[in-house]
């Protein structure tokens, strides 16, 4: 049965869950019609590459990391914070390229991941209910600013377009230029061995380029810069809708006409139907609140020419995945690497749920289309008690040791199974934040108050980070991933 007419407004003929209810419509109707003139973000061209990329991806081709923070703050726009975001997704895919010998694709979960879905519409705080903090393009952390504001949503615009504008200089400038890996300040990482690691890596990179310009071969423009990629999880819909425009089907530029085949091939709808993208971001993702089969996320989804994730919870049935992957990509078949499942288990329920998910998508003709991604973070979260006396609070946390043994078990399960895990996807930040207990530096439930600065879930810091790119590259070259 052919899918209904699509259009960037459809999903509103479907239940919208965690959607944000603002007192003032007419400033809210006044902020979108402002984003709606508003330029993209991002390019028709930038978002056919990064589809190429996925698709080698589902082919075993390459392996996509997938990091940053669970929910960017307004106050972390600054160049110090950026820097830190882009070296430590430089450093992981330098370890995972060169350990694992094999391409990988960076997605940065930055310039734009500015609302979070919450478990309950309001908190009660000290005997008072507010509003929950819904991400600072909805409302404030702080407790004064808790009613969602429309001017917000134009400020989170403003602010990813701000960061990716210092991202794309300080990549145009070279920051990443390989042969400069031995710039990239280890300030953070005090485990020896990690250390002793990547500076003898960064060394084993430099003869080489050495050794090829010796050689006579002189052109390492390539060396010199990355492809920076962006994304967040479409949330807050009428943002989304906002920054979905049609992209053009013709095109005077040779590569430009080949980017836009890429992405017609895709499409959901007939060969002359418009092609629409969100232009605010490369890769878009649904939560595993709001992937329901006749959920309006989905369905706004199901026209859009961007690759899309969908996470995947232990409430997922077997055949409850296949019917949403098909939902959200009713193409997906011949259209490798258009989906991406982010599964997010738990280290204790990896082994019983991941096997016949992996079995259904096989069955139904899905393996080498799909890419499967594994976020070892989301599924692992704790609470525990942390200070002294009057100080002590609740603190969520989240175990090391357990994010990686899902990390790991995901690994065995899928070759086990016969599939393949071609990515990871982790809540992250390069700096020193003491947020996640265990890592190199053995933190402790003791150790988070010292520098616990997330406005909502844990991440790993800069240490723990790189530890976990190099146990990566480990299982990778272990030989098992390429089975």
């Amino acid at each position: 049965m052919p899918s209904p007419p699509w259009s960037p407004d459809s999903w509103r003929s479907k239940p919208a869950k965690q959607q944000v209810e603002y007192v003032d419509k007419e400033a809210f109707n006044k902020a979108i019609t402002q984003l709606q003139s508003l330029p993209p973000l991002i390019s028709t061209g930038e978002v056919a590459e990064l589809r190429k990329q996925l698709a080698e991806v589902a082919q075993g081709k390459r392996f996509l990391l997938q990091g940053g923070d669970c929910a960017e703050r307004f106050l972390d726009c600054s160049s110090t914070a950026i820097e830190q975001k882009l070296k430590i997704m430089l450093q992981m895919s330098l370890v995972l390229t060169w350990g694992a010998r094999v391409p990988t694709v960076r997605v940065a979960r930055m310039a734009g991941q500015y609302a979070k879905p919450r478990s309950k519409p309001t908190e009660m705080i000290d005997g008072v209910t507010y509003t929950s903090f819904r991400g600072d393009n909805v409302n404030s952390f702080d407790l004064s600013g808790r009613e969602p504001d429309p001017e917000r949503l134009l400020q989170g615009y403003f602010h990813s377009a701000a960061t990716l504008n210092y991202a794309r200089a300080l990549i145009k400038d070279g920051f990443a230029d390989v042969r400069s890996a031995e710039d990239w300040d280890l300030g953070f990482v005090k485990c020896s061995r990690n250390r002793a690691k990547y500076e003898q890596m960064v060394k084993s990179i430099l003869d080489a380029s050495h050794f090829v310009q010796v050689c006579g071969l002189t052109d390492l423009e390539r060396l010199k810069t990355v492809d920076l990629f962006v994304c967040h999880e479409a949330m807050h819909l009428e943002y989304e809708q906002a920054l979905t425009r049609p992209l053009s089907r013709a095109s005077s530029s040779s590569s430009s006409a080949d980017s836009m085949s890429l992405l017609a091939a895709e499409g959901n709808a007939g060969a002359e139907a418009p092609l629409f993208g969100n232009l605010g971001a490369h890769f878009i993702w649904i939560g595993d609140r709001t992937r329901g089969l006749d959920d309006a996320h989905v369905e706004y989804m199901r026209g859009l020419a961007n690759p899309i994730g969908i996470k995947v919870g232990p409430s997922m049935a077997p055949s409850e995945l296949v019917a949403v992957i098909e939902a959200a990509c009713p193409v997906i078949r011949s259209n490798p690497g258009k989906v991406t499942l982010i599964t997010r288990f738990g280290a204790n329920n990896v082994e019983e749920k991941l096997p016949p998910l992996i079995q259904a998508v096989q069955d139904a003709g899905m393996q080498g289309a799909v890419i499967w991604c594994c976020d070892p973070m989301h599924g692992n979260t704790s609470a525990v008690v942390a200070g002294e006396g009057e100080a002590a609070k609740e603190y969520k946390t989240r175990s090391f040791d357990a994010v990686l043994t899902e990390l790991r078990l995901s690994f065995e399960v899928h070759s086990r199974c016969g599939s393949q895990l071609g990515g990871a996807h982790l809540e992250m930040t390069g700096e020193n934040v003491t947020e996640c207990t265990g890592g190199p530096e053995e933190l402790s439930s003791g150790d988070l108050p010292m520098r616990y600065t997330t406005y909502c879930d844990p991440r790993l810091n800069y240490a723990q980070s790189l530890e976990i790119a190099f146990l990566i590259a480990d299982f990778v070259k272990s030989g098992e991933w390429a089975k």
